[in-house]
Formats: structure tokens, sequence, C-alpha cells
């Protein structure tokens, strides 16, 4: 009988080796595979970190410039903002005086507000407001309306007399000028306050707040307020009120700087005003009832 073939060996048989050596061999290189393995994983954990601790570094070293920078931003940001709300606001402002507004105004200018009070031709009241423009050591000048006092134009005529709190005395008609419903009062007053004229071309602008003053008032002056409606050289054209004892009284800004004279009967352009009157522009005051050298008047004007 034929010798049988030999079995071939399994393949366990084959890589798993028989003796101890062998048996050694793959237990050191299963154990150096694991090395290497966790060798690698950690080198790779270890770099994770350390790139997560530099950006936490990177973070908090740059926190403080950063959150500082923010702030200077924002603080930037809101003062502009307010600055933009302020402008703004101005035409608000200048179209709304309070009511604060305009008690400390007509404290500033009661000073120099002077009640006039004469008759007319026919021996009836007549009366208005007086403003006082300079003063020296003697006298002081005050500008009213032409059309309050103009009964004491003619000789005979009526005393002007003027009234400033209890104080009453008697007035010197100087001189006046019909046309611009202007005229001049001096009285023995010495370094009376006088208003300051505004200045600037023009000193005002249409759409702005303008205030009309009375000597008479409880508390020594009364006031009104309107808006400028038109500006021309003969003239002031305002919605402020102007009653009979507000006439010949200044119209005054908001600083209380003089605009103009208020006025019932001026007409520049030949009609009778109503709602809006006309305002002589005080500069005009300088034609013939003041000497104004340097556009400031220091002297009355030539007598009548």
């Amino acid at each position: 009988m034929p010798d049988e073939q030999a079995t071939p060996p399994r393949w366990r048989q084959r890589l798993i080796p028989k003796t101890a050596l062998g048996i050694s061999m793959i237990i050191l290189a299963a154990a150096l595979g694991s090395a290497f393995s966790g060798a690698v994983l950690y080198s790779y954990y270890d770099y994770r970190l350390n790139k997560n601790e530099d950006r936490v570094n990177r973070f908090v070293r740059g926190f403080d410039t950063r959150f500082q920078r923010a702030q200077d931003l924002i603080g930037f940001e809101t003062a502009k903002a307010q600055s933009q709300i302020r402008d703004q606001l101005k035409p608000l402002e200048q179209a709304t005086a309070q009511g604060g507004t305009v008690e400390q105004l007509e404290a500033k200018v009661s000073p120099s507000l002077w009640f006039v009070h004469t008759l007319d031709e026919n021996g009836q009241a007549s009366v208005g407001t007086a403003f006082v423009v300079a003063s020296d050591d003697q006298n002081a000048l005050l500008v009213t309306s032409y059309t309050t006092v103009h009964a004491a134009t003619r000789s005979p005529g009526p005393d002007v007399m003027v009234r400033h709190g209890t104080e009453d005395m008697k007035a010197t008609l100087w001189t006046w000028q019909e046309e611009r419903d202007l005229a001049l009062l001096v009285i023995p007053k010495p370094g009376a306050p006088h208003l300051p004229w505004a200045t600037g071309s023009p000193p005002i602008r249409t759409g702005e707040r303008v205030f009309a003053l009375s000597g008479l008032g409880g508390a020594g002056a009364a006031i009104t307020q309107g808006f400028v409606a038109d500006i021309s050289a003969p003239a002031l054209q305002h919605t402020a009120p102007v009653g009979q004892q507000f006439q010949g009284g200044p119209l005054v800004n908001s600083k209380g700087e003089v605009l103009a004279v208020a006025s019932r009967t001026y007409a520049p352009l030949g009609f009778a005003a109503d709602q809006v009157t006309f305002a002589v522009p005080v500069g005009m005051s300088c034609e013939k009832v003041l000497k104004c050298p340097n556009g400031q008047p220091n002297a009355p004007g030539d007598r009548r």
C-alpha cells in the first residue's frame, strides 16, 4: 500500500510558534506595538492640549486690551449719538421756550424797562413801554413808540410819565421819528441799566423765537413770545402779540439782546398789520433819535 501523504499543518500551526522563544518574540512584538500606539496617542493628546492652552493664554492675555477697546468704542459711539441728538433738538429748543427760560429772561430784562403813561389828543389814556438804551452819570436815554407819546409832540401837550416799580417820574420827550414809530425820552436816572443790542448779519433768522416785553406787570414786566416770520431791511416781521402796553418795548432774542422795537402801527409796506406785526429794527433808531458811533448808542439825537 502506498504511503499516505502527510497532512499539511493548519494555518494556526504555521503562525503560532511552538517553541518558547517564538512565543516570546510574538509577545515582545505585541508589546512594542502597544507601546508605539500609546506613544503616538499620547503625543497627539499632548499636542492638542498644548494648542488649547496656547489659545486660552492668548485670549486671557488680550482680554483686558479688547475690553478697554470695546469700552472706548462704546463711549465714543455714545458721545456721538448724544451730540447728534443735541443737534436734532436745537431747532426744537429754539422753537419752544420753557417757563423757566421765560421767567429768567423777564427777570434779566425787567430792570431796563419802564412803563409809559400819558394822554392822547382826546384826553384818553395812552400807554406803552420804553427801555433804556444808554445812560451816563446824569441821565438815561429811553426808546419808546411815537404812537404812545404823539400828543406830547405838540405844544401845549400832556406830560409823559414813566414808571418802574414804585418809582414814577416825568420824562422829557427829546425827539421822535414819525415814519419809524420811534421816540426818545430822557429821564434823570444816572447809571440806569441798559439792554445790549443783538449783533450779527442777520442778528436772527426766520423761524426763531422772539420775545416782546412790557414794563407793566406783577413782577415789573410782562412777556409774550412768537416766531420771526420775515426779516428785511426796513422791518422784522413776527408773531409775538403786541398789546397796547407793549408798544415801544424791546423785541429780544433768548439772550435778552434787543433786535427791534415793538410797534402796533409801523407799516413799512404801506398797510396795517394784523396777527403778524412789523417791528422796527433797533439800528434804525440811530437815523434820528440816537447818535450811535460804531453802531452803539451813546447820545441823544438832535432835539426837536
